[in-house]
């Protein structure tokens, strides 16, 4: 009797720890979670490319900017995560193949033609996210998902302006 009523219990306690999980991962809106998603897979991509910017780029400026945008990603990148645990959902941890095959792409240049490359690429990503973050900001429905598209949204803006920077001063 004594075990089954400790099974009971255990069968209890772990339905109830599922169903609260499934519930707090219930709650986001179907948006709100596609923008987790998108947000995490391109911070995972911000971070992959800026350590191998660190490794491949000739240019200095190329080599500190991907610094920054590894640090600077990996942040809220642990930001989003944290948001996710609470919320019960789960990211991606690995690249997508999409962008498995940039990483590649990129990995087999070296010198200036890594450096146009990745630039090409980060101006591209942050134009793409820029908007995504924007409508995040205004349109998620949940407040912690919303208040991390608004917060990092001047971050994403602020990389933007530099890899056009940067950009602009290679085709000189």
């Amino acid at each position: 009797m004594k075990k089954i009523f400790i099974s009971v219990s255990v069968i209890g306690f772990l339905l109830v720890t599922v169903m609260s999980a499934y519930a707090a991962h219930a709650k986001l809106a179907p948006k709100d979670m596609k923008f987790m998603h998108n947000a995490a897979i391109g911070g995972l991509l911000e971070v992959r490319l800026g350590k191998l910017a660190e490794r491949k780029a000739e240019s200095k400026d190329v080599k500190d900017f991907g610094a920054r945008m590894a640090a600077e990603h990996g942040k809220a990148n642990g930001e989003l995560r944290r948001i996710a645990k609470r919320k019960g959902v789960t990211l991606p941890a690995k690249l997508d193949p999409k962008d498995r095959k940039i990483v590649y792409r990129l990995s087999k240049l070296s010198g200036a033609r890594f450096d146009r490359a990745y630039i090409s690429e980060v101006v591209k990503a942050h134009r793409h996210d820029e908007a995504a973050f924007k409508w995040a900001a205004h349109n998620v429905k949940d407040a912690d998902v919303k208040n991390f598209a608004a917060n990092t949204l001047p971050v994403v803006e602020d990389h933007l302006k530099m890899a056009e920077d940067i950009e602009r001063t290679m085709k000189k």
